[in-house]
Formats: structure tokens, sequence, C-alpha cells
């Protein structure tokens, strides 16, 4: 079964631009929550080379069905969590959603 990947862009506050990073980075708050539920591969934290408020984060998991249990789960901690990162964005949009080529 191929990996699902899916990903995120941010519009990061000026001034939020460190903590959005400690949230959203290799170690941060949403690798923390990731981690407690079977199936997580890991998260990349990309930021633009000519916009340095804009983000692209990309997650990765065993399977869509891994990341949906997830969700399922852990929905709480995740609106939580949600919440607390919003104040550090002006915008958010999701570019999509993947499964690996297996070719």
């Amino acid at each position: 079964m191929p990996a699902y990947t899916y990903l995120w862009e941010f519009i990061v506050e000026a001034e939020q631009v460190a903590e959005f990073e400690r949230h959203y980075g290799p170690q941060g708050s949403w690798v923390e929550l990731f981690r407690q539920a079977p199936g997580y591969i890991q998260t990349l934290l990309l930021r633009d080379s000519t916009d340095s408020l804009r983000f692209v984060t990309i997650d990765r998991w065993e399977s869509a069905e891994a990341y949906l249990r997830f969700r399922s789960v852990f929905s709480v901690q995740y609106a939580e969590l949600d919440l607390r990162c919003k104040k550090l964005t002006t915008r958010e949009t999701l570019l999509g959603n993947f499964d690996e080529s297996t070719v």
C-alpha cells in the first residue's frame, strides 16, 4: 500500500515566525501529537526562499486509513492544538492529499 501524504501552505504572522516553527517543525507540537498514532512517518517544514512568511508542511503516513484513524482517536487533542495555533497565521490552505506512486 503506498504511503499517504498531505501538504499545507501557511502564511505566518511576521511576529509569530519563531512560535510557528516551534509548533510545526520536525520536533514541534504537531509532530509530538502525530507520533502518538500508529502509521505516522514524518513531517517536513519548508520555508519559501523568496517569501520568509510562507511555509509548507508535508505530513507522511503509512496510509490514508492510518491518518483517518489518528484523526478519529485524537480528534479532541487535534482541535485543541489547531485552535492554539490559529493566531500564528494569516492563512492556511490545504494544497492536496497524495498517494505515493508505486511505479
